[in-house]
């Protein structure tokens, strides 16, 4: 890994294109062609992309009992158990509906209505993401939205994988579509004669998916457009360098544009985790990848005190961000700037991504500065609600035609006279 002991302007945020002229292109005229020709095209372009040709789109309940049958028993356990810890997490962040009245009859508040359906793109094809299914559905569920769809591109074999099933089916979804890429985005933004439009699009796709998800915003909501993961640790000179390596490798097995980046004090510490990681690379069955991602964007900073380090964690803005130190909660309270914060030896970021409850949707890039990772929130609305009573509008009426008039409005003011005329 590159060391580096000079911190100024030290950042994880790595070129990555926002799609070609051409990729932006392709991506128009595939939502062109669904809004079009609706399932036909998904049908077409099923064919063409994922080379498969379907019958139905729609997932069976024998595909759903064909994935618990062939599935160990022991890992529908296990994502029963990760499912429990999510929604059990997402349920602390559901907020009520409130309302406050004053003596003069005002009353105000904000009205919490869950959205009325939500689409979840789960990436597929040649490999499973359960994990996937259950950050994404289930704070929607918490949440209360009613109607809730997953699309996701089928294998060869004209299946989605057996655990993204199960997931599926433990997160209480009831419509799962086999289709996948830009035109799945397009099929839940507008709909088609099989899969009817949703309100909001959340869920990691590949740049096709991400381009398909900016240009439906505004017709539809979306979560964010991710981009490639990435960890930061933090870690005083009497951490374990074996462990700080598996750790980093776990995040650049991702993909080659994924960071993993160690922030230290100890130059000995720093040596060992680069000599670790090299070690490490050479059995990983996604060495070529994770390789290349820590060539392009693994990186080391040696500061000069934690103090030091804190910064160049803030500066950074990571998606992860592991703290190893003699005292890490005290450490986490000068973090400004994170995703998600692991803390201590044994919290090691998969914890965070499969498992032990908090949402594994995060702000990536430096975009935990203003973003918080997908959560209850995201799937609700916030109406305020107002309501003045005779006496109030008395007593502040002509306060609001004169900032009225402020602004030239003079509908708006008499608005509020007209229900007073005749008076003094």
């Amino acid at each position: 890994m590159n060391i580096i002991d000079n911190i100024k302007g030290a950042s994880i945020k790595r070129s990555v294109d926002s799609g070609t002229e051409e990729q932006r292109r392709a991506v128009q005229a595939i939502i062109a062609e669904v809004k079009k020709a609706g399932d036909d095209a998904l049908h077409r372009l099923t064919e063409k992309f994922d080379g498969v040709h379907l019958e139905s789109l729609a997932v069976t309940r024998d595909e759903i009992e064909d994935a618990f049958s062939g599935l160990d028993p022991e890992l529908i356990t296990i994502i029963e158990e990760a499912a429990c810890n999510i929604r059990d997490f997402h349920e602390k962040q559901k907020r009520p509906s409130w309302f406050e009245t004053k003596a003069d009859g005002t009353m105000l508040g904000q009205k919490m209505t869950p959205l009325d359906s939500v689409g979840v793109y789960v990436p597929g094809g040649t490999a499973a993401y359960p994990s996937s299914v259950l950050m994404n559905v289930l704070p929607a569920k918490v949440a209360g939205v009613e109607r809730i769809v997953m699309v996701s591109p089928p294998g060869k074999d004209g299946k989605i994988p057996a655990g993204v099933l199960v997931a599926a089916e433990i997160a209480g979804v009831k419509e799962i579509y086999k289709v996948g890429g830009a035109q799945a985005v397009a099929a839940l933004a507008y709909g088609t004669e099989s899969i009817a439009s949703v309100d909001k699009i959340t869920g990691p796709g590949n740049i096709y998916v991400a381009l398909a998800k900016r240009e439906v915003f505004g017709d539809v909501d979306i979560d964010m457009i991710a981009g490639p993961s990435e960890i930061v640790i933090l870690a005083d000179g009497h951490q374990h360098a074996d462990e700080i390596a598996a750790d980093l490798l776990s995040q650049a097995e991702h993909d080659v544009l994924a960071s993993a980046v160690l922030v230290t004090d100890s130059s000995e510490l720093a040596e060992k985790v680069s000599r670790e990681v090299e070690e490490q690379l050479s059995s990983l069955p996604r060495e070529g990848i994770a390789r290349r991602s820590i060539e392009e964007y693994g990186t080391i900073y040696v500061v000069d005190s934690m103090e030091e380090g804190v910064e160049v964690v803030n500066d950074l803005a990571p998606e992860h961000l592991e703290i190893l130190t003699a005292h890490p909660f005290e450490t986490m309270a000068s973090i400004r700037h994170a995703g998600a914060i692991f803390l201590g030896r044994y919290s090691s970021e998969p914890v965070g991504d499969y498992f032990a409850g908090p949402n594994h949707v995060l702000p990536t890039n430096g975009t935990a500065r203003f973003s918080s990772p997908l959560n209850v929130d995201e799937f609700m609305k916030k109406t305020s609600i107002i309501s003045y009573s005779e006496a109030a509008l008395k007593e502040h009426g002509d306060k609001i035609a004169k900032l009225a008039r402020l602004e030239g409005l003079e509908a708006h003011a008499r608005a509020v006279e007209i229900r007073f005329k005749g008076e003094k």
